[in-house]
Order: structure tokens, then C-alpha cells, then sequence
């Protein structure tokens, strides 16, 4: 990372949904319980092995020894580190190719890793720099974001994605000389190829000792500084907060204030996003009680510095942003729909035949299900979303604004909705699709929850997510599931919200619900 002092964001960024309960350094649990007559089929990221992250750093940390004791821009060990990387990749079947380009007199590297498959015109890129200052080995600044993704591009290799997306991943040279590397890859991108990289998400230092748990400030919602990145920089960072609210480790915001390689991106409109874990900065005693580690030091105290070597990483917060990295990979990628064909699929910009209450048994006096167009609403976090997956209307819990958030959220109890009747044929991999979010505020508790059953000839539920006493905005999510075990049977799609904690503020939301054949 550039040198210049950081202000470290106070303000608490946008909290998402992510609702199951896992805590402490867990990889994020799918909120999909077990599917009919097949395995899950969530968008579920592995757990990214912090021994394989570190085993990277330690290959690093002998380049740099090997070389003088740094991979500097235009030294012996910069061109080392981009060749082992590069063999990784390589070896496991991602298209690489090497840009040079001159600064200070001295070549520069950048390398690109391209992993086939997925749309070629929506490309999701994953970045970190490669290169460190003269003065030492740059292990955590910036081996740590560089191990981190390269081990999520492993990871993708190693579960044969099938993006929907096309994924890419750069390692960029002279971050340190001021975003040489990435400057030049964007500018020399023919514009057709600009405006297909949709997103760009960046890590650098991500294993800080002294660790602070910062996400770039996609929709300035905290309100100063260098405002919002592009359009799509929200989503960015609500999916991110999403994988570390499910683990039980707050975070907050920090601005795109051009320290890193995200900023050549940005300043031609791409989206960006990332984990930062403190460089220069002091952490404050109001940090220190918030993430432990020591007030009143640096969250990196070898920056820049020849003890920037592989002890000077934090396990835990490297082990914590590998694993948010992987979940923002899957869950921004998506993985591609399964081929066959479509017997059921509703967008709900038509009435179709869903049927609140449809057993006569709610229970909710505010907030019942209806197809609408929702307004936005919030409370410190986005509680119901103005936009939808697709189109303009889905189903929601009570779609008005009001004067408060809480005027027309689900309140007293349960709400119910439920599809017509779906016809399934006999034959073939049936997979059921759709996007959801649950928000609420900290007065809630699990009693709350939002549940999607399938009904027939037996009931499955193939979603359960309930609430807790925390913020948790809304964000759209994607779950699928082999539901096979209904083969031709007549089938209803039964979706149901409670809010039974009292004075707690709930909202949930349904779209694009879609049944496969396959």
C-alpha cells in the first residue's frame, strides 16, 4: 500500500444479511437446510485453508530473501514472486499472461489470470499488488492480499466453478511507486474491454498484526470523506459485511481515498470493493475494545519497514478476509443456472396467483405479504430495498415507506404467502431457485425469521433463516436447491415471515423464484 496516513472511519458501515449463527473463524454457512432428494446447492464458498495462505507468504518470504530482501518494482525478487505465482496458476488450468511495462528506468510486471468460463461480457476481477517497498519483504504489504486471492483462484480450480460471470485475477507491479501496475493495465484496456469488467474487488494488507477489520465505503455510508465509489460499489461491500456479520466480527467503513489499486478502476467508472486491515494508522482505544489488539499502535507496525517479514501477520485476521475474499468471489460470480428447462418461473411484474394467508392462520397485524413495488426504507441500516432483482416488483412484507421504518413493518406475529400449483415433471434433476433478504434491527431475536417450504405430497423446508439482536440490512441473496424428491407431483412454494419478538423491527423480501429441469 501507497504510503499516506489513513483516517480510519469511525462511523459503523452497512451491516447485511447473513443470518445463520456462525461464529468465530467459520466459513460462511448457507442458510439452506437440507435439500429434497439431493445435496444443497447454494452459492456455498469453502473455507480457504489459512495453512495454504501462510505456505504462500512463506514462499514469499524466501523470494525476497534469495533476492536481496525485498521484490521491489525492477528487482530480481519482484519477477521471482510474479514466476511462482504464475506456476501456480498455470498448473491448474487458468489462462495467464504476463504485461510489461516501464517505470523509473526499471520493468514492471503485471500478471493476469483468466479462468474459463462464465459471460465474457461481465467479468468479476479480483486484484491485490505483488510488489513491495525496497526496504523489506512486504509480507503483509502486500503478500498477504496477494496469498489470499491466489489461494482463492486455487480454491475456484479446485471446486471446477462454473461461474456465471467470467472471473479474472491480477497481481499488479509498482503499487509502491504509485499504482503504476494498475494504472497501466486500465489505461491500456481497449474500451469494449473496459466495459466488460463489471467489478473489481482489491485486497491489500489484509493480515495485519495489530488487525482492524475496514471495507471500503461503497455508499458512503458513513457519510464522509471521498463519498461513494461507482454504481455497484454497494453491493460490493453489503456482500463482503455479509460474510463477516455471519461469522459474529463487526467491521467498519474506510474511504476510496486512492492508496491502492482500486483507484485506476474507480476513476473510469468500474465498481470496486475490498478488505483492509490497517496500515500506518493508529488503532484507537474505541478499536481496540471493538476488535482487541493494542490501542495507541500502529495496526501494522513494521509498514513499510525490513520486519515486514512472515512473522508480522496476524492468523486470524488473514484466515478471516481469505474466507471473506472467497465468499464475495462465489456470491458476486454466482454460479451458472443448470441447462435444461425452466418449468416454473415467476418475476412477479405480473400477478400470477400467490395467496396471502393461505391457510387463514397469520397471525401479523402489519406487514403481510404482497407482490409491490417497495419503497426504500432504513433505520442506521437499509431495512426494506427500493430495488429488486429483476424488474420492479417482488414480494415483500408491507411495501410503504411511512414517516418511521417501523410504520409498516411486519409486526405481531406471522405472515404467509403461497404459489399456485406447480406441476413437476417425473424425470430429471428439478432444481428450485431464488433471491431473498431478511433485515432487521437489534431488537430482534431468533424467535423472528423468514422460511421458504416446499409443499406436497410431504413438506420441505429448503430456507430458515432467523433473526438475532443485531443490525442486519437488507441484501439480497441467492439460494438453490435440488428439490428431485417431488418428481411428478403437484407442488406449492410456501413462503412465511414472523416477527414474534415483541417491539423488533422485521422486514423480508422474495424474487425470481424459478424451478429446472435438467
Amino acid at each position: 500500500m501507497r504510503s499516506r496516513l489513513l483516517r480510519a472511519v469511525g462511523v459503523p458501515a452497512l451491516v447485511v444479511a447473513a443470518a445463520l449463527a456462525s461464529t468465530g473463524a467459520a466459513p460462511y454457512a448457507s442458510a439452506t437446510s437440507a435439500a429434497v432428494g439431493g445435496p444443497v446447492g447454494v452459492l456455498a464458498a469453502p473455507d480457504i485453508p489459512l495453512a495454504n495462505v501462510k505456505a504462500h507468504l512463506t514462499q514469499l518470504q524466501s523470494i525476497a530473501t534469495a533476492n536481496g530482501g525485498n521484490r521491489a518494482h525492477g528487482r530480481p525478487g519482484y519477477l521471482a514472486s510474479i514466476n511462482y505465482v504464475r506456476a501456480q496458476l498455470d498448473a491448474v488450468g487458468f489462462t495467464t499472461s504476463v504485461q510489461s511495462f516501464t517505470y523509473s528506468g526499471a520493468t514492471g510486471y503485471n500478471l493476469i489470470a483468466d479462468w474459463p468460463g462464465g459471460d465474457p461480457s461481465n467479468v468479476l476481477m479480483t486484484g491485490a499488488h505483488l510488489d513491495s517497498v525496497t526496504a523489506g519483504p512486504g509480507i503483509n504489504d502486500n503478500g498477504s492480499g496477494s496469498a489470499a486471492i491466489l489461494e482463492v483462484a486455487l480454491a475456484v480450480a479446485r471446486a471446477n466453478l462454473t461461474p456465471a460471470k467470467h472471473l479474472r485475477f491480477g497481481w499488479w507491479g509498482a503499487e509502491e511507486l504509485g499504482l503504476r501496475g494498475s494504472q497501466y493495465y486500465v489505461n491500456n484496456l481497449p474500451a469494449a474491454e473496459r466495459t466488460r469488467i463489471k467489478q473489481y474487488l482489491n485486497f491489500d494488507m489484509v493480515g495485519s498484526p495489530n488487525a482492524g477489520y475496514f471495507v471500503y465505503d461503497g455508499d458512503n455510508s458513513d457519510g464522509v470523506g471521498s463519498g461513494p465509489g461507482p454504481a455497484g460499489s454497494a453491493q460490493i461491500e453489503q456482500t463482503i459485511q455479509a460474510y463477516f456479520t455471519s461469522i459474529g466480527v463487526p467491521t467498519r467503513g474506510t474511504d476510496f481515498d486512492g492508496r491502492s489499486d482500486y483507484g485506476p478502476f474507480i476513476a473510469v467508472g468500474i465498481p470496486a470493493g475490498g478488505t483492509f486491515t490497517g496500515a500506518e494508522g493508529i488503532k484507537s482505544s474505541a478499536q481496540a475494545t471493538l476488535w482487541g489488539g493494542t490501542a495507541g499502535s500502529a495496526f501494522d507496525p513494521c509498514y513499510h519497514r525490513a520486519c515486514d517479514t512472515s512473522t508480522n501477520i496476524n492468523d486470524t485476521a488473514l484466515n478471516r478476509n481469505a474466507d471473506a475474499i472467497a465468499y464475495t468471489v462465489w456470491e458476486l460470480a454466482a454460479t451458472a443456472p443448470p441447462p435444461g428447462t425452466t418449468v416454473y418461473s415467476d418475476t412477479f411484474e405480473t400477478a400470477t396467483g400467490w395467496t396471502a394467508n393461505p391457510a387463514g392462520t397469520d397471525t401479523a397485524t402489519l406487514g403481510q405479504w404482497v407482490r409491490a413495488d417497495p419503497a426504500a426504507t432504513s433505520s442506521g441500516v437499509a431495512t426494506q430495498l427500493g430495488t429488486t432483482v429483476s424488474g420492479t416488483f417482488d414480494l415483500v412484507t408491507g411495501p410503504l415507506a411511512g414517516a418511521s421504518a417501523g410504520d409498516h413493518d411486519l409486526d405481531g406475529g406471522v405472515s404467509s404467502v403461497q404459489s399456485p400449483s406447480i406441476s413437476l415433471p417425473g424425470s430429471g434433476t428439478l432444481t428450485l431457485s431464488f433471491s431473498w433478504y431478511l433485515a432487521h434491527l437489534n431488537n430482534a431475536s431468533s424467535a423472528d425469521y423468514l422460511r421458504v417450504r416446499v409443499v406436497g405430497g410431504s413438506t420441505s423446508t429448503v430456507l430458515n433463516v432467523t433473526g438475532a439482536a443485531t443490525n442486519r440490512a437488507a441484501a439480497w441473496q441467492s439460494a438453490s436447491v435440488n428439490v428431485s424428491g417431488f418428481a411428478g407431483q403437484s407442488v406449492r412454494i410456501l413462503v412465511d415471515a414472523a416477527d414474534a419478538s415483541g417491539a423488533s423491527l422485521v422486514e423480508a423480501a422474495v424474487d425470481d423464484v424459478k424451478i429446472v429441469q435438467s
